[in-house]
């Protein structure tokens, strides 16, 4: 979504591998912006994010912190993977969650999806 992420993920230590994920995707963003688009809105908007606190860096992409939901059960699960698939159909996006471009649900359909994922 363009402003929010949802995923399934699985980590011996959930907490590091998010930091690590964060930093990481954040770092790429910004170095990518600041290389091609160095008065870009977008860059403007993450300084502006940027909390008071945070002297060691001028950017801010990603909020603080995480929601994890431990997944249960088979059934929970399912219902996970319905609601990121049907995530960019309730907000008017595509008619199919498999027009998602960003969607795994391209890959459970055998059809080339933009990112890998490890199929369940």
């Amino acid at each position: 979504m363009e402003n929010h992420l949802h995923l399934i993920a699985a980590a011996e230590n959930l907490s590091k591998e998010m930091r690590t994920f964060k930093s990481f995707t954040a770092r790429s963003i910004v170095d990518w912006l600041t290389q091609h688009q160095p008065q870009s809105y977008w860059l403007q908007c993450m300084e502006q994010a940027r909390q008071q606190h945070k002297n060691d860096q001028r950017h801010q992409l990603w909020q603080e912190g995480f929601h994890p939901k431990m997944i249960s059960s088979e059934a929970m699960l399912k219902q996970k993977l319905d609601y990121i698939r049907n995530n960019p159909v309730k907000r008017g996006y595509v008619d199919d969650p498999a027009h998602w471009r960003y969607s795994s649900y391209r890959n459970y359909l055998g059809q080339p999806g933009l990112l890998s994922v490890t199929l369940l």
